[in-house]
Protein backbone atom coordinates (compact mmCIF):
# COMPACT_ATOMS: atom_id res chain seq x y z
CA UNK A 1 0.00 0.00 0.00
CA UNK A 2 1.21 3.11 -0.75
CA UNK A 3 1.55 6.48 1.78
CA UNK A 4 -0.59 9.24 1.15
CA UNK A 5 2.36 11.46 1.07
CA UNK A 6 3.65 9.86 -2.07
CA UNK A 7 0.23 9.91 -3.48
CA UNK A 8 -0.09 13.53 -3.03
CA UNK A 9 3.20 14.34 -4.02
CA UNK A 10 3.06 12.13 -7.21
CA UNK A 11 -0.31 13.99 -8.10
CA UNK A 12 1.39 17.49 -7.44
CA UNK A 13 4.49 16.42 -10.37
CA UNK A 14 1.63 15.73 -12.85
CA UNK A 15 0.13 19.38 -12.39
CA UNK A 16 3.18 20.66 -12.10
CA UNK A 17 2.71 22.08 -8.72
CA UNK A 18 6.01 22.42 -7.37
CA UNK A 19 6.33 21.13 -3.74
CA UNK A 20 6.27 23.77 -1.07
CA UNK A 21 8.89 24.43 1.43
CA UNK A 22 9.51 22.25 4.62
CA UNK A 23 9.41 25.79 6.98
CA UNK A 24 7.73 29.17 6.31
CA UNK A 25 10.87 30.98 6.53
CA UNK A 26 12.19 28.60 3.96
CA UNK A 27 9.43 29.61 2.20
CA UNK A 28 10.10 33.52 2.68
CA UNK A 29 13.41 33.31 1.71
CA UNK A 30 12.49 32.33 -1.44
CA UNK A 31 9.63 34.17 -2.25
CA UNK A 32 11.87 37.43 -1.17
CA UNK A 33 14.63 36.18 -3.54
CA UNK A 34 12.19 36.55 -6.65
CA UNK A 35 10.90 39.53 -5.25
CA UNK A 36 14.78 40.98 -5.43
CA UNK A 37 15.38 39.23 -8.61
CA UNK A 38 18.40 37.60 -6.99
CA UNK A 39 17.19 33.80 -7.15
CA UNK A 40 20.95 33.45 -7.11
CA UNK A 41 21.47 34.04 -3.84
CA UNK A 42 18.49 32.46 -2.54
CA UNK A 43 19.83 30.32 0.63
CA UNK A 44 20.97 33.98 1.75
CA UNK A 45 17.31 35.30 2.10
CA UNK A 46 16.16 32.04 3.87
CA UNK A 47 18.83 32.28 6.15
CA UNK A 48 18.21 35.97 6.89
CA UNK A 49 14.56 35.17 7.12
CA UNK A 50 15.31 32.45 9.80
CA UNK A 51 17.46 34.54 12.19
CA UNK A 52 16.29 38.11 11.21
CA UNK A 53 13.10 40.00 12.62
CA UNK A 54 10.55 39.56 9.81
CA UNK A 55 9.84 43.92 9.77
CA UNK A 56 13.21 44.57 9.36
CA UNK A 57 13.29 42.08 6.31
CA UNK A 58 9.80 43.57 5.20
CA UNK A 59 11.67 47.47 5.50
CA UNK A 60 14.29 46.74 3.75
CA UNK A 61 12.31 44.70 0.65
CA UNK A 62 10.08 47.85 0.14
CA UNK A 63 12.75 50.06 -0.32
CA UNK A 64 14.64 48.30 -2.40
CA UNK A 65 11.65 47.38 -4.59
CA UNK A 66 10.86 50.90 -4.76
CA UNK A 67 13.72 52.44 -5.60
CA UNK A 68 13.73 54.34 -8.84
CA UNK A 69 16.78 53.40 -10.68
CA UNK A 70 16.32 50.30 -12.87
CA UNK A 71 19.88 49.56 -13.42
CA UNK A 72 20.67 49.18 -9.42
CA UNK A 73 21.01 45.65 -7.86
CA UNK A 74 18.18 45.29 -5.78
CA UNK A 75 20.04 42.15 -3.32
CA UNK A 76 22.64 44.66 -2.65
CA UNK A 77 20.55 47.32 -2.25
CA UNK A 78 18.41 45.49 -0.16
CA UNK A 79 21.47 44.15 2.19
CA UNK A 80 22.49 47.59 2.72
CA UNK A 81 19.28 48.55 3.85
CA UNK A 82 18.86 45.93 6.23
CA UNK A 83 22.08 46.63 7.85
CA UNK A 84 21.45 50.28 8.14
CA UNK A 85 17.80 49.36 9.89
CA UNK A 86 19.81 47.25 12.54
CA UNK A 87 21.83 49.84 13.37
CA UNK A 88 19.28 51.96 14.00
CA UNK A 89 17.32 49.33 15.68
CA UNK A 90 20.82 48.91 17.66
CA UNK A 91 21.39 52.70 18.22
CA UNK A 92 17.48 53.30 19.31
CA UNK A 93 18.07 50.46 22.14
CA UNK A 94 20.79 51.94 23.04
CA UNK A 95 19.67 55.14 23.99
CA UNK A 96 16.47 53.35 25.86
CA UNK A 97 18.84 52.31 28.17
CA UNK A 98 20.96 55.23 29.15
CA UNK A 99 17.73 57.51 29.54
CA UNK A 100 16.96 57.41 33.44
CA UNK A 101 13.69 56.15 33.94
CA UNK A 102 12.37 58.48 37.40
CA UNK A 103 12.89 61.19 39.10
CA UNK A 104 15.67 60.28 41.86
CA UNK A 105 17.46 58.46 39.16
Amino acid sequence: MESIKNILKREMEKKGIAPRAKHEFQEYGIWLSEQLHDRRHKTLYIKLAKEKKRSLLEKARVFAIDYNTPSVNRGRLFMWKLVELEKEEKSKKRSARAKPHGPNE
